[in-house]
């Protein structure tokens, strides 16, 4: 089996290639990055499929931001993403593709909806305003997966991780999202014996975040069995935090202490959207890595990078 990964320098794509490796998995794993192939061009993207004709695909590839940057660029975030979905997937339908995996976000749910918030909760209401653009393209080619498995009998299927972390995150300021953010404001308020740390709303919004490596190992691991899975499928670590204690262990991760200094005329997102995996979870989900270890996992990556 050939299998087409996209987003190859992306963090998820990189904890797929090594899971695919610690695995040894027989079939062929063919990793894009934007530099051979721009998701964005339509007739790049089907020069790429046409070369490849691959078996499955698994697309990791979207252009994501922390919510500083969702709300700068709402327009960008929505084209961006419905370019480089529509263009993969109706190259990967059109070439018979027959197998394709794409990840959804947990900005696809309701804002302030029930919790934990189940597939069937995708469109029940209005969605959070912060990340709208990127969340509808996200419903969008979910959408499109829903209609081609109903009508044409593929197995494509939606995998909805809760927020990702790990190495190879974006610690880039602006655009990183909250756990590379708390790693890299802790590291640089140590490094310059900071007194506080800026935190934007007042710190009690809950979010789930899920170490990489363990979601990359858990699909790697069962690509044979996807026609069995619905076609939404909730993938979390089952538990949230409150921004506030993201916050307090990357200082702990770090070795540091200093002020966490909330602004509650900050935008802050949605207060909770914690995920009910226990569909995943009848599919062999087992998430094994918890927060502090994740985060020390990141955290050297992170330094890693800097050297």
């Amino acid at each position: 089996m050939r299998v087409l990964l996209t987003g190859g320098n992306g963090m998820l794509a990189k904890a797929i290639a090594a899971a695919w490796s610690e695995q040894d998995r027989p079939d062929d794993l063919i990793a894009v990055t934007r530099a051979e192939a721009d998701l964005r061009d339509q007739a790049a993207v089907r020069r790429m499929v046409d070369d490849l004709r691959p078996d499955m695909v698994i697309h990791t590839a979207a252009r994501v931001g922390g919510i500083a940057a969702n709300i700068a660029d709402p327009t960008g975030f929505l084209m961006d993403n419905l370019l480089i979905d529509s263009n993969l997937l109706s190259a990967a339908t059109s070439t018979g593709v027959e197998k394709f995996i794409y990840f959804g976000s947990s900005c696809m749910y309701p804002r302030d909806y029930r919790q934990p918030l189940v597939e069937s909760d995708v469109l029940a209401a209005p969605l959070e305003p912060t990340n709208e653009g990127y969340a509808l393209s996200k419903i969008t080619a979910a959408r499109y997966c829903e209609y081609t498995a109903r009508q044409h009998g593929l197995d494509y299927r939606v995998v909805i991780p809760s927020n990702l972390y790990g190495p190879n995150d974006d610690f880039t300021p602006g655009r990183s999202h909250l756990v590379a953010a708390t790693i890299a404001k802790a590291h640089a308020a140590k490094e310059s014996g900071a007194d506080s740390i800026d935190v934007w709303g007042d710190g009690t919004a809950r979010r789930e975040f899920t170490y990489v490596g363990d979601l990359a190992s858990w699909v790697v691991a069962s690509l044979d069995a996807i026609h069995d899975w619905p076609t939404l499928l909730n993938v979390g670590q089952g538990d949230d935090h409150s921004v506030l204690e993201y916050y307090q262990a990357a200082l702990e991760t770090v070795g540091y202490s200093c002020e966490l200094a909330t602004d509650p005329s900050k935008p802050a997102g949605m207060h909770q959207k914690l995920m009910d995996s226990s569909l995943a979870k009848t599919f062999g989900w087992e998430p094994r890595t918890s927060l502090a270890e994740g985060m020390r996992y990141s955290y050297d990556a992170y330094r890693s990078s800097l050297v």
